[in-house]
């Protein structure tokens, strides 16, 4: 089983091609090119942030590029991706055809993008058949992610699109395409008040299930954590993953583990991940 993480995180602090090496030196097989920047959203105002980064303007396929080189040269890959969100926001919507060409470009098959929190399957169907030819014109899957939303009167989360996992099967269903498939989010399913579990979703999803987010939480908030150091057990979901013959990467969304890290110590962290990301992969690995 190989490793992989999102380097949005390390990106913040030390730039992308910078969080491509230390990936690549920790120990990590892949890596998870988030996108974010490429369309940073203001939940604020509503609106797009004003940016320079190279995502953002029209040096984005050799930036993409470049970060595949950097991989190559360091001996990993860049196993899957992370479109822009919220996809409700029109103008973030006007970028994601962007994303699946970065993904190509960056060597991955997997983009994953959200559904829209708000909307039914049928709904977002609508979205995800629009990408789906010009994802396959670049030989890219489309994975879609369970989402949460918040009760504040019941003070946990709430339904959102693909939160259930027999909601999270219809959306792949409705649309009954190969190019459209599942990324479970581990933290998100095993939030209380989705009345839904990672196992659940494992083995609901089966074959579907082609891509990963794996973090921690205490069950209640998203809290984005590393892996074995809050409450969720990680010994059933791989269990699951095994039983359903899982096949892809094992990916970490682990985001807040570098909260407030300095650029000095980066590296030393990334390793902390990389050592968490492994012991997940030996517990799959195990006879």
């Amino acid at each position: 089983m190989k490793i992989s993480t999102e380097i949005d995180s390390a990106a913040r602090i030390v730039g992308e091609e910078r969080a491509v090496e230390l990936v690549a030196r920790a120990g990590f097989d892949a890596f998870d090119f988030s996108m974010f920047a490429m369309a940073p959203y203001d939940y604020q105002s509503r609106t797009l942030r004003p940016t320079d980064h190279p995502l953002h303007g029209d040096g984005y396929a050799a930036f993409a590029k470049r970060l595949a080189t950097i991989a190559h040269e360091n001996g990993i890959v860049c196993n899957q991706s992370h479109a822009p969100f919220p996809v409700y926001c029109p103008e973030i919507r006007d970028y994601l055809k962007r994303a699946i060409e970065c993904t190509a470009i960056a060597g991955a098959n997997v983009c994953v993008i959200h559904p829209d929190n708000y909307k039914s399957a049928q709904e977002n169907a609508e979205l995800f058949r629009e990408l789906l030819p010009f994802a396959k014109a670049h030989g890219v899957r489309i994975a879609t992610e369970n989402m949460w939303l918040w009760d504040n009167e019941r003070d946990c989360a709430s339904a959102a699109a693909c939160s259930h996992h027999d909601d999270f099967k219809a959306h792949i269903d409705v649309v009954g395409d190969p190019f459209l498939v599942a990324c479970l989010d581990i933290g998100h399913a095993e939030m209380r008040g989705l009345d839904t579990s990672a196992c659940d979703m494992i083995r609901t999803l089966g074959p579907r299930l082609q891509a990963l987010h794996i973090h921690d939480n205490d069950r209640k908030y998203d809290s984005h954590r590393l892996p074995f150091t809050m409450d969720i057990d990680f010994g059933p979901i791989v269990e699951a993953l095994r039983e359903i013959g899982y096949m892809g990467y094992l990916t970490l969304e682990a985001d807040r583990h570098l909260d407030g890290v300095q650029a000095e110590d980066v590296a030393k962290e990334i390793c902390v991940m990389a050592d968490a990301a492994r012991r997940l992969a030996a517990m799959f690995d195990a006879p």
